[in-house]
């Protein structure tokens, strides 16, 4: 595998671990991936609430938590409430009941420098990955591996790859932002 390959791989798992960061943040709509963070108690052991419940979506404002055992419903509940997602949860006879508070202007703003940042971080991962990836190139030219035009041939594609990157991550925190922004 090329250095550039490598490169397009390490960058393109970095752009999935971004959408998957903006995906926990809590946008204008509700959305089961909204609680995917958080984790019960259950049966003694810290689990993801996916594998103790299902959670689906009723409407714009309120999510369903559904466990699968009646048992952890309140060990889903406290779990809910103790996250940092500032919801509370309400039971209702087997299931749970999860309205998201309209969000304010303030808390809107102070959600999309968090995305903004999210970015910032990303995007600096990304040139890292593009240094080490020169630096390979250079010490294979160095070694007399490839030759000094195939090195600039994969400078100048790990440069492309760099670009696209950070495009699209530019574009995943914009999209995100926009949606946070929209009452």
């Amino acid at each position: 595998m090329s250095a550039a390959d490598d490169a397009r791989n390490r960058m393109q798992k970095t752009a999935e671990a971004l959408q998957t960061d903006l995906a926990k943040i809590r946008g204008g709509r509700a959305h089961a991936g909204l609680l995917d963070a958080v984790t019960v108690n259950a049966y003694g052991v810290d689990t993801p609430l996916s594998q103790t419940a299902s959670v689906s979506v009723a409407d714009n404002r309120s999510l369903v938590v559904s466990p699968w055992d009646p048992k952890n419903t309140e060990a889903i509940e406290k779990a809910l409430r103790d996250s940092d997602l500032g919801i509370n949860p309400a039971v209702e006879g087997q299931r749970i009941r999860v309205n998201l508070p309209q969000l304010s202007e303030e808390r809107r703003r102070e959600l999309a420098k968090i995305v903004g940042k999210e970015a910032e971080t990303a995007r600096v991962a990304v040139r890292n990955i593009r240094r080490d990836a020169v630096a390979e190139v250079k010490k294979q030219v160095k070694n007399g591996d490839i030759g000094e035009d195939e090195g600039h041939r994969l400078e100048n594609e790990i440069q492309k790859i760099t670009d696209e990157s950070v495009r699209k991550m530019d574009q995943l925190a914009e999209e995100k932002q926009r949606e946070l922004m929209t009452v």
